[in-house]
């Protein structure tokens, strides 16, 4: 906002006014303050977990350029890598082997609908405590909304 000053009379004794141009940044200070106290209130609000039911996924297969390790547990429980049969606890030593220590490798985990829900926990919770980072779990392509 300009102001207004006046020069000191001069030949003629009357005052002439003049704009002064400088900017009150104070309200943009006070402005900028209140937003930022705003999104610090409300960020954490917005990370925050919500329960929600697990939907089929309709996406795309995952692209790479090398090859992933399959790591599939069937109805009654048994865990596979491709398709020889494991137990929990071979299963990192054993991706460690076929991998050659290669922690990058994708794994792809494939579990049986069927199976407890904590079961495929404990294997990803096993290949991520080995020290590869790359694990997904694989669900069945939706096609047309049928489950």
């Amino acid at each position: 906002m300009a102001g207004v000053a006046f020069d000191s009379p001069r030949r003629t004794g009357r005052r002439r006014p003049r704009l002064v141009s400088e900017i009150n940044v104070t309200p943009l200070v006070d402005v900028m303050l209140v937003l930022l106290v705003i999104f610090m209130v409300t960020s954490p609000m917005l990370v925050s977990g919500v329960n929600i039911d697990l939907p089929s996924t309709a996406t795309a297969p995952a692209t790479g350029q090398d090859e992933p390790l399959s790591v599939t547990i069937d109805r009654q429980g048994q865990i596979y890598i491709q398709e020889s049969p494991t137990t929990l606890a071979e299963l990192t030593p054993k991706l460690r082997a076929i991998s050659h220590e290669k922690f990058d490798t994708r794994i792809f985990v494939r579990g049986d609908k069927n199976v407890d829900y904590g079961k495929i926990i404990h294997v990803m919770a096993a290949i991520n405590q080995a020290g590869f980072m790359k694990v997904a779990l694989v669900t069945e392509i939706d096609v047309g909304g049928r489950r």
